[in-house]
């Protein structure tokens, strides 16, 4: 349980950051309305017996007060009316703005280096937690913890009223009441944990498989693998469908518990009520308010069992999402180098999150101001970890990093479904129309962006759909270009690019990058032949370190790709 509460903690905490206020009117109102319904029920049941119980004799018939009882009822039933309604309104609204919040702080979380990594290999798991993870946790506030402070409030009110009338009856009404109403909905939440979890995983599978069967069918198809593909998503949808019907199961056996609770608890208050009635401790009509306010006690508890079946789910959700809700230390900003210098590295490891493998040991490099740097190696070598560090984005786990202002441009080009000017914007957001012709102008697209009948406003598809894979790279090249940091990082500029395009590409990087330090990871000797040194790496340690001019410079581009 323990693990549970730490799962909840930084979600009950943003809950009640957020809408503090309109989450705790939503519950007052919830139990207005409980507790109108009871005293209405309660006390419309004594109203009916004693009015027929005056109509027996004359002279009680004619004292007898009838407005004051029908006034309240009236009164009673208005509130329980707008207490629903208000409820309704106040519990929907603080939720979908908590469910807003979550969403927008996961984001965040999911946005920080480490986390935004580990996601470029499974994207899909992003958007499940932004939106099943998510919606699972309306069951929180909605359908668990409104409903038992509501059940608990509504046990202890009857428990009382019930307690004027005898006090034994009272407490034992309360006592068995929210021991079987609570103790049910728990059982059942405990065996209905495991499939929760068992369909909420088999609902997350075949979504993602089918995103793959649809996104990559030409793929699959070239691979022989379609069918199998399918039997993989047939597979998912059973799985999840076996969890479904368990959890049929533990809803239908939840249900008759509570049948059988109910008729227990109203049998035996009846039988209460009778006995005291015989022997004169109550009149009738306390007896019927007393039977009435029993029958309505009850009602509340049975809005848990919604919320049993979707604890599992709940927490399962919570879990997954609250290693990303906490927030971050912002991380330190590098350290300035000394005057004339882009950086300096002094004796640092780094290690990548959940790997027990150091990524970079004990590096020792510097670069001048406006000098151009080279690192070559192998894939997996620690090429693009050193730009991280390069960048902020892993921190060094030992020695020192000093740093100028960076850009760095990854080996991917990342565009969105936006206008070409939305995807340049991301780079500078206060850039003029000036500006940014200028940039594109300088990566060598603003002709073909001119030749489009949107120009620069016209839009792109998923993943910048509507330009080449060179067109693309040259947008990035125009955002690289609208940064204006004295320190640029490019991890393969021009991977994936024809010859022609990628020495153009290069020439217009080399015009720009003019008295701007430069670190490019590259295993293309295009790319290397910029640099004034060649910084060789391998296992995270640097191996050699060569100068343009020297034979170890030339001996090191000739183990690169040509061009």
């Amino acid at each position: 349980m323990s693990g549970f509460a730490a799962d909840l903690k930084p979600i009950l905490r943003l809950f009640l950051a957020e809408r503090r206020r309109a989450l705790l009117l939503g519950a007052a109102l919830s139990a207005a309305t409980v507790t109108a319904g009871i005293a209405l029920l309660g006390l419309s049941g004594w109203f009916i017996t004693a009015t027929s119980l005056a109509g027996l004799s004359a002279a009680v018939a004619i004292t007898f007060d009838v407005f004051a009882p029908s006034a309240g009822i009236r009164l009673l039933a208005i509130v329980r009316t707008v207490a629903r309604y208000g409820e309704r309104l106040a519990t929907h609204d603080a939720t979908l703005g908590v469910l807003a919040a979550l969403r927008e702080r996961l984001f965040r979380g999911f946005a920080e280096p480490s986390a935004a990594r580990a996601l470029a290999h499974r994207p899909a798991r992003l958007l499940f937690r932004l939106t099943a993870d998510i919606d699972a946790l309306d069951s929180l506030y909605l359908r668990i913890l409104v409903p038992a402070a509501v059940a608990i409030g509504a046990a202890l009110a009857a428990s009382l009223v019930l307690g004027l009338i005898h006090p034994l009856f009272g407490l034992c009404f309360g006592l068995f009441l929210a021991g079987a109403g609570l103790g049910l909905p728990l059982i059942a939440g405990r065996a209905a944990r495991k499939h929760a979890r068992q369909r909420a995983h088999g609902i997350e599978a075949l979504r993602s498989r089918t995103i793959d069967l649809v996104a990559g069918q030409t793929d699959l198809l070239m691979a022989g693998r379609l069918a199998a593909q399918s039997k993989a998503i047939a597979a998912a949808d059973r799985y999840a469908a076996r969890a479904d019907d368990r959890l049929n199961r533990v809803e239908t056996r939840l249900t008759f518990g509570f049948g059988l609770v109910s008729t227990v608890l109203l049998t035996a208050s009846l039988l209460a009520v009778a006995v005291l009635a015989e022997t004169k401790v109550i009149t009738a009509p306390v007896a019927a308010l007393g039977l009435l306010v029993a029958f309505a006690a009850v009602e509340p508890f049975a809005a848990l069992r919604r919320g049993a079946l979707e604890l599992g789910r709940t927490l399962l959700a919570a879990r997954r999402i609250a290693p990303r809700l906490a927030v971050a230390a912002a991380p330190e900003a590098l350290v300035a180098p000394l005057p004339g210098c882009a950086f300096s590295l002094a004796k640092v490891s780094a290690l990548h999150e959940n790997s027990a493998v150091p990524a970079l040991q004990g590096i020792e490099l510097a670069l001048a101001q406006g000098e151009h740097l080279a690192i070559i190696g192998s894939s997996g070598a620690g090429k693009s970890s050193l730009l991280a560090v390069l960048a902020g984005e892993l921190p060094a786990r030992t020695g020192s990093v000093a740093a100028m202002a960076t850009t760095l441009l990854t080996q991917r080009t990342e565009l969105f479904e936006d206008s070409l000017r939305g995807n340049l914007c991301l780079a500078n957001p206060s850039a003029s129309e000036a500006c940014l012709r200028e940039a594109l102008a300088a990566a060598g697209l603003l002709a073909d962006i001119e030749a489009m009948p949107g120009g620069i406003d016209t839009p792109l598809g998923e993943g910048g759909l509507g330009l080449s894979g060179g067109q693309s790279r040259r947008l990035a090249l125009a955002r690289l270009f609208l940064r204006d940091t004295p320190l640029w990082l490019l991890d393969e500029p021009t991977e994936g690019l024809d010859g022609v395009t990628a020495r153009d590409v290069l020439s217009r990087l080399s015009a720009m990058a003019a008295g701007r330090s430069l670190v490019i990871a590259t295993h293309i000797r295009r790319e290397a032949m910029i640099a004034d040194r060649i910084v060789v790496i391998d296992g995270g340690r640097i191996t050699e370190i060569s100068r343009r001019g020297e034979a170890a410079f030339e001996k090191a581009l000739d183990r690169l790709r040509p061009d």
